[in-house]
C-alpha cells in the first residue's frame, strides 16, 4: 500500500510539473520580434507595440516592435511568410495585406497557406465624412448629389488599393454612383485636403478621422460596420442609411509564419486574449476605435477568410486595377 502511494504520488508530482512544461514549450524561448508593415506611429503600429508590451511582461523575454512598411503592408507580410515557424517573428497582419492586395497583385505570398492565426485583435470602422463645406451631408443625399454628378464628386483615400479605397468601391456598386477616387500617401495628407476642400467625402478610418470629427472639421455622416461603434452612438451604419448589409472595415490581427503548430498559436492565443482582458489595453483599444477582438484563432482563421472571399468578389465586381 505504501508502495502504491508512493507510486501514485510520483506520477502525480511528474504530471503537475509536465503541465508547466509542455505548456512552456510552446512559446518562443528567446526574444520576439512582431512584425508591422506600416510605420510607427499609425493604428498597427500602435495596437502592436500596446500587445507586445503585454505579451514580453508574460513571457519573460523581450518583443519588439519593427517596423517594415510599404506597399500595403505587403512588404512586411512577404517577410513573415519566409520565416521559421519556432514564435520568434510574429506578425500584425491588417486588411490591405491579407483579404485587398491579394486580388490587385501578384504576391510571393498566400495570405491563408503562409501563414498561422493566432488572434484577431480589432475591427475599426470606416466613417463616411466631409468637410462642412459640402452640400450632401446624408447618405442620401450624397447618394443623390452623385447621381446627378456621375463621375465629378471626389473621395479621397489613403492610397490605391487601401481598405478606404474598396469602402468606397462597394459604396458605387451598391448605390449604382460613380465617382471619382483620388487616392493620398495616407490618411493625413488627405484629411488636410478633405477639411481644405480640395477633396469632398471620404471613407477613413475611425482611429484617422476621429479627432477632426470630434473638433468640427470634419462631419460624420455614417460609419461602416453592421453595428454603431460605442465611440459615435449618433452616427448611423451605412446599412441603417439604405444600404443593407454594407460593412466595410480596417482590422488587425496576430499571425506567425505558416510553420508555426497549431499548438503554439493556441497557447499565444491564451495570452493574447489575457492581455487585451487588461484595463489599461481595453481602453487604447477603445480609443483607437477596435472593437471585437478575441475569439479562438480557429475563429480568426475564418474570419480572414470570409474577408478574403468578399473583397475578392468586390474588386472583381467594381473591375478594380491598381499601378503595380
Amino acid at each position: 500500500m505504501q508502495r502504491r502511494t508512493l507510486i501514485t504520488g510520483a506520477v502525480g508530482a511528474a504530471a503537475s510539473i509536465a503541465l508547466p512544461l509542455a505548456r512552456a514549450q510552446n512559446l518562443p524561448t528567446g526574444p520576439v520580434r512582431i512584425i508591422v508593415g506600416f510605420a510607427p506611429g499609425g493604428g498597427t503600429d500602435l495596437l502592436a507595440r500596446v500587445i507586445g508590451q503585454k505579451l514580453g511582461d508574460m513571457w519573460k523575454t523581450q518583443v519588439i516592435v519593427e517596423n517594415k512598411a510599404g506597399a500595403s503592408g505587403t512588404i512586411a507580410s512577404d517577410y513573415v511568410a519566409k520565416q521559421a515557424g519556432d514564435g520568434s517573428v510574429l506578425h500584425m497582419a491588417h486588411i490591405n495585406s491579407h483579404a485587398l492586395m491579394p486580388h490587385l497583385q501578384k504576391l510571393s505570398y498566400d495570405p491563408e497557406k503562409d501563414f498561422q492565426p493566432i488572434a484577431l485583435v480589432g475591427v475599426t470602422p470606416n466613417l463616411l465624412i466631409c468637410g462642412g463645406m459640402q452640400p450632401a451631408k446624408t447618405v442620401k443625399d450624397l447618394v443623390a448629389l452623385c447621381k446627378a454628378n456621375p463621375g465629378r464628386i471626389s473621395f479621397g483615400s489613403a492610397g490605391p488599393g487601401s481598405a478606404q479605397h474598396m469602402a468606397l468601391e462597394m459604396f458605387m456598386l451598391q448605390g449604382g454612383v460613380k465617382a471619382i477616387h483620388v487616392p493620398y500617401k495616407g490618411s493625413g495628407p488627405m484629411l488636410t485636403d478633405l477639411i481644405g476642400g480640395q477633396v469632398q467625402y471620404s471613407f477613413d478610418t475611425m482611429t484617422a478621422a476621429t479627432p477632426h470629427v470630434k473638433n468640427g472639421k470634419a462631419i460624420a455622416i455614417a460609419q461602416t460596420r453592421q453595428k454603431r461603434a460605442s465611440g459615435h452612438p449618433t452616427v448611423p451604419t451605412m446599412a441603417e442609411s439604405g444600404f443593407p448589409g454594407f460593412e466595410a472595415t480596417t482590422w488587425y490581427g496576430l499571425v506567425g509564419p505558416g510553420k508555426m503548430p497549431v499548438a503554439m498559436a493556441r497557447r499565444m492565443n491564451e495570452d493574447v486574449i489575457k492581455a487585451m482582458a487588461m484595463p489599461d489595453v481595453m481602453e487604447k483599444l477603445e480609443a483607437s476605435g477596435a472593437e471585437d477582438g478575441g475569439g479562438s484563432a480557429e475563429k480568426f482563421k475564418e474570419f480572414m477568410h470570409v474577408e478574403l472571399a468578399k473583397w475578392g468578389k468586390v474588386i472583381k465586381d467594381a473591375n478594380v486595377k491598381i499601378d503595380t
